[in-house]
C-alpha cells in the first residue's frame, strides 16, 4: 500500500462521516485534508490505545518538534504534515495545543468544570477548524464559526461515547450541579430522570454551539459548503437520536449509516445548485 493510500485508509477507519463528506472537496483540498487527518488520528490513537502508548506519543511529539525546526523526521505522516503546515501557514501554537490535549488523555481522568473541558476541546477539536480555514483559504471571519463547529462536534462525541470513555476511565462532561456522581450505567439506572435531564441539557449546550457555527456557512463557497454542511447534519442527527433515548449511549455507538451520509450529500448538492 502506498503512502497516499495509507492516509486514506487511516481517515476512512477513523471517521466514515468525515471521510465520506470530504470526498466532495476538490482534489487538492481533499489530499490536504487526508494529510491533516492521518497525522491527528495516529497521535490520538496512541493515547486512546489500551494500554496507552505514552512512549510512542512523546516520540511523535519530539520528532514533530525537530521536523518543524527543519530536521526531517523520517516519518512520512509527520514530514507530510509539517510540509502542509508550512504551505498552508498553520500556526505552530495550534499543533502545540493539539499535543497538549492529547497529553491530557495520558494523565487526566475527569473534567469537573466546563472551562477544563473547553481547554481540552480547543486543542482536540477547535484547532482542526482553524487548520481547515487555511486549507480552504477562507477569510478570518470564518474563524469563530470554524471553532464552534469543531467544539460542537467534539461535544456530541463526548455524549455519544460515554460508555467508551467509561471503559477508559474518563469523563469529559462536567457534572456540575447534577445529582449524578458519575456517568457509569449503574448510576444512570439509579437516577434515570436525573440522567435524562443531564443529557438533554448537554445536548442543548452542544446545539447552541452548532447553531452558532452554521451561521458561518454562507462564508463557504459551494464546493466546500456541501461536505461541511453534510458533516454538520450528521452530528445533528446523532444528537437528535440520543435526545429521543439518552440511554442509547449505553447500548451502542450512535453513528449514521453510509447511505444516510450519501443521501445528505446529494440533498445538499441539490440545495446548493443555484448558489455560488
Amino acid at each position: 500500500m502506498d503512502h497516499a493510500s495509507s492516509k486514506e485508509r487511516i481517515f476512512f477507519e477513523g471517521s466514515k462521516t468525515y471521510f465520506t463528506s470530504s470526498l466532495f472537496f476538490p482534489r487538492t483540498v481533499r489530499n490536504d485534508v487526508f494529510t491533516l487527518y492521518a497525522f491527528l488520528r495516529v497521535i490520538d490513537d496512541l493515547v486512546d490505545s489500551v494500554p496507552q502508548k505514552s512512549d510512542e506519543f512523546y516520540e511523535m511529539r519530539r520528532l514533530w518538534n525537530h521536523a518543524t525546526a527543519g530536521v526531517p523526521s523520517g516519518n512520512p505522516l509527520i514530514d507530510d504534515f509539517v510540509s502542509l503546515s508550512d504551505r498552508r501557514a498553520f500556526k505552530k501554537e495550534w499543533t502545540e495545543a493539539f499535543f497538549h490535549s492529547m497529553e491530557l488523555d495520558l494523565r487526566k481522568r475527569e473534567y469537573n468544570s466546563l472551562s477544563e473541558t473547553l481547554e481540552y476541546v480547543y486543542g482536540s477539536a477547535e484547532v482542526i477548524g482553524l487548520y481547515l480555514i487555511r486549507i480552504m483559504e477562507l477569510p478570518d471571519t470564518a474563524t469563530h464559526p470554524a471553532r464552534m463547529l469543531g467544539r460542537s462536534m467534539q461535544y456530541i462525541n463526548f455524549i455519544r461515547d460515554i460508555a467508551e470513555d467509561n471503559a477508559l476511565g474518563r469523563r469529559y462532561l462536567p457534572l456540575r450541579d447534577s445529582p449524578l456522581t458519575s456517568l457509569l450505567p449503574q448510576e444512570a439506572a439509579r437516577k434515570p430522570d436525573a440522567f435524562r435531564i443531564f443529557i438533554n441539557e448537554e445536548l442543548d449546550r452542544q446545539q447552541s454551539w452548532q447553531h452558532d457555527a452554521e451561521r458561518g456557512f454562507p462564508l463557504l463557497p459551494r464546493r466546500y459548503r456541501i461536505p461541511v454542511a453534510t458533516a454538520s447534519d450528521m452530528y445533528r442527527w446523532t444528537a437528535e437520536t440520543i435526545r429521543r433515548d439518552p440511554f442509547v449511549v449505553y447500548r451502542y455507538k450512535v453513528k449514521p449509516s453510509r447511505v444516510r451520509i450519501l443521501f445528505t450529500i446529494f440533498r445538499h448538492f441539490l440545495i446548493a445548485g443555484d448558489t455560488p
